[in-house]
This record gives C-alpha cells, structure tokens and sequence, in this order.
C-alpha cells in the first residue's frame, strides 16, 4: 500500500538508463543509473546486458538496492546493458510486468525500457492478437516489442522507425539489441531523455542527474521525434515524424524530475526557485516563516523566502529511512502513515505563523493532515502555497494523476479546498506565473493540459477529460482566499 503522504501526488511512471561501453562495467554503471533515477518508480527495477551473442536480464519488485542486494547480472565481454524503474500507470503492479522486456525474434535478441503511456494501447494490442501475437505482459511496453520483432524492415533502425509510426502518446525508449543501443523520444517530446559520453562509450538517461552519477558528460538531449543509434562506430542520429506540436511536459519542472537536472536546457532547480519567487509576488502572504513540504517543496520555499524576505526554517521533517511503501495494516492506521513520513517541528513553528510551500494538491488529503499537524505543534497560522495551478484533468502521458472525479480542483474553488484542508489561506501560482518560471523553454512547447485541458495529442476515454473549465479560469484570474494582501 502506499503511503498516503505520496498517494497524494503525482506518480511519475519510469526512469531509463542505457550504456554502450568497451571500457566500463555496463552492469555497474546501470546500477549506478538506475539509484540517481530512483525517484521516477519505485515499484520495480531492472538490467538487461548483453555480450553481443547472448542476453541476461535481472528484474525484481522494490527499489534498486532490494532488487538487486545479492549482486548484479554478470557477463563477460558485455559492453551493452539498459535498465528501468518503475511505478505502473497502466499494467498491474507484478513481477511479470517488470521492465526491461527482453525477447527473441527472427533478427536476433532484443530488449526494452519504456518511460511513458501509449493512448493507442489497447487498439494496438488488439490488432497484434488477431494476428497471432501473444503477450506475457499485461503494459503497453509489449505493444512495442512485438511491433519492432513482426515489422518486415531489413534494419532494426527500420523496424523501429515504422513501429513508432504506429504508437500514439507519450513514450520515451531504450532499446537494446545484440550489437546496438537504441534511443527514442517520441514526437511531443513529453518525457526527458538525454545523451552523454563516458570514456569514449555512450549513455543514454531519463535526466541528466543520471549522467553525473556514473562521471558521463552531457552531450545533449534528444529533440522530440529523434532517434539514436549507438554502436562501435559511435552514434548517428535520425529525426521522425517533424512537424508535430511540442508538449514536454511541466511536471517535470514542478515535481518529478531532481532539482539538479537540465532537461532541454532548463535547469530544474531554478525553474522551481523562479516558482516560489514568483508566488512570493503574487500572493503578497507575510508570516513568522516559510516551510517547505521536503522534498519536492523545498526549493520552491527557498524561492518564496528570497523574494519575501520571510526567513526559511524546516518545518516539517522528513524520513528519509522508509521508501515510497510501506505496510499499513489497518485502515484507521492512515493518519499514522502521514506522521511516519512526515513530522511537524514544535521547536520551530510552536508560537510561529507559518507559509507552507508545496508543488501540487491533487486529492487533498494529505495536505489537509500536514495543516492539522502543524497546528496541533503549535503554529498558530498556516497559509499554504502550491507552486503549480489547481490540478483539474488527469494525465494521460505517462503520470498518474487520478481519476478525474478524484482530483479536489475538479470539484472544488480554491475557497472551498482551502477550507476542505483547514488552511488559513490558499494559494496557487498562477498559469501566467508559471510560464515565466521555466524561462528558457518557450511556454508553447509544453503540455499544460492538466491544468488546462488542452491535450497535445488523442487521448483514450476523452469525453471524461472534456468537462467544464471553471478550475482553470479560477487559477488563471490569480484568487486569494482568506489570506493577507
């Protein structure tokens, strides 16, 4: 069960690593990888490697250093190995839905890591059945690896060019086979994937966090509809399907991705500190202090207490000693789960109004535990500060946002979630504000749409995302609920 502290945010799907290497211990620098990229899925992890003749993968349910605590896949000679991490937004949360997939076809050995969401999945995987394809898995990753080993090209650049002419959605890939290491971004770009160079071998990563963990340098990221290919002759680069609207997606700024990543030449760290000075103008809130929800909030509140000038002090602290799981026996015991993660710091807010920074709302719950939490300590005013717009639309691109009959800002004004979780004001940055945050990508080529509405591209089960606005033009006209000018 997850604990409720992290049920009430966003869940980002993958993380993927790949390495082609004559020089490096590929198993060990995927290990590496997949820790910096730890916080894009925690549910299961996994290394493929080959030698050029043979393939062995290693998989497991948990996170990297439990799946792989008796050691790593080992094979001599082998210069190639993908990983993932994972949390399912489409598929069961099962072993047998661990990633990467690995197959035999008639062109050899082939392997897979998939970060995003497939909207044409389930067309797909009909289409494949009836033409005798059997599936093991029950993730949309399947759909891709039976595309690529059933196309008739001669080439595996080929086979994956005209299989990513058939996928709709979100999706993020490397692809191993017995002599090459494959990228591919789609072409909305709505997920991060970067390249870089280590000791004349080649890395391929979901956030260039990663490239630092195992001493690569950043070359660049991929261009949305662009594919590497990487072998002994290094990499050659192709571009696909030009000429579709870009849409990276803003929570990579807001939440998911590390503070100390660059993703398409934007750090993430000032993206969020920008958020927070920018909430700082627009609120006008004044208090004792400003605390951060750690560790998603935090930077956004460093932004806010240096454009307010409201000293930052750690309210809340943070264990840091259990994972994004764990037991909770009893249904009652879910107030327990918010203290276990989470606890408020008497010495610090007792006696101390308080503005508390966090990057989103999506259900309410859990931000409405802090506020009673932090009270219950002491403070004796809380005034809460989202660092992104009210959350109204689910996402269909490889985020777990909910239903959208679950999001609170689907239902609720902001007047009415600031009282649902007892706060003395609300405030959410406005999607103006926002755009200005991230001031090295134009606003355009980012996908917005579960604050807006505006989806990049199809969606499944559209008519449930087609609802009325009111949530969006209630952010866009910046309102202050029961807080100071």
């Amino acid at each position: 069960m997850y604990c409720e502290l992290t049920s009430d945010k966003p869940r980002e799907e993958c993380g993927v690593f790949g390495i082609y290497s004559r020089h490096d211990d590929v198993a060990l620098n995927t290990y590496w990888g997949l820790y910096a990229l730890q916080h894009r899925g925690q549910e299961s992890a996994g290394i493929t490697l080959t030698d050029g003749c043979q393939m062995d993968v290693q998989r497991g349910m948990g996170l990297v250093g439990e799946v792989f605590r008796k050691g790593l896949p080992e094979m001599p000679g082998a210069h190639i190995a993908i990983g993932h991490v994972r949390y399912s937004t489409t598929g069961s949360s099962l072993l047998i839905n661990t990633q990467p997939l690995m197959v035999s076809y008639s062109g050899g050995h082939i392997s897979l890591a998939h970060n995003g969401n497939l909207t044409n999945a389930r067309e797909l995987r009909v289409d494949l059945e009836q033409k005798g394809s059997v599936f093991q898995t029950s993730i949309d990753s399947e759909v891709i690896v039976n595309l690529i080993a059933r196309s008739g090209k001669d080439t595996i650049e080929d086979r994956v060019l005209e299989s990513v002419a058939r996928i709709e959605g979100a999706y993020c890939l490397v692809i191993m086979t017995d002599d090459k290491l494959i990228g591919v971004r789609d072409p909305h770009g709505f997920r991060p994937l970067c390249i870089g160079k280590l000791n004349g071998g080649w890395v391929l990563a979901s956030e260039s966090c990663a490239l630092d963990s195992v001493g690569a340098e950043m070359i660049r990221d991929l261009a949305p509809g662009e594919m590497v290919v990487v072998d002994d002759a290094g990499p050659r680069y192709y571009s696909f399907a030009a000429g579709n609207r870009r849409a990276l997606c803003i929570f990579e700024y807001i939440y998911f991705a590390r503070p100390d990543s660059v993703i398409d030449g934007q750090s993430v760290y000032a993206a969020r500190f920008a958020m927070g000075r920018q909430l700082a103008r627009e609120s006008g809130f004044k208090a004792d202090l400003v605390i951060s929800v750690p560790d998603s909030g935090t930077t956004a509140a460093l932004g806010f207490s240096y454009e307010s000038g409201v000293p930052f002090a750690e309210g809340l602290i943070k264990n840091r000693y259990i994972g994004r799981t764990f037991i909770q026996p009893e249904q009652q015991k879910r107030d327990t789960g918010v203290r276990i993660k989470l606890n408020a710091n008497r010495a610090v807010v007792e006696g101390k109004s308080v503005i508390m920074v966090d990057d989103s709302i999506v259900r309410g719950t859990t931000s409405g535990k802090i506020v009673k939490m932090l009270k219950e300590a002491g403070a004796t005013s809380v005034k809460m500060c989202v660092s992104s717009p009210p959350i109204g639309y689910p996402c269909y691109y490889g985020i777990d946002t909910s239903a959208r009959k679950e999001l609170i800002a689907a239902s609720k004004q902001v007047e009415e979630i600031r009282d649902f979780i007892g706060a003395d004001a609300l405030y959410y940055l406005s999607l103006e504000g926002l755009h200005g945050s991230v001031a090295n990508i134009d606003h355009g080529r980012m996908c917005y749409a579960c604050f807006n509405c505006d989806y990049p591209c199809n969606i499944p089960g559209g008519e449930e995302a087609a609802g009325s606005k009111f949530v969006f033009e209630a952010a866009a006209s910046r309102k202050k609920c029961g807080g100071e000018g």
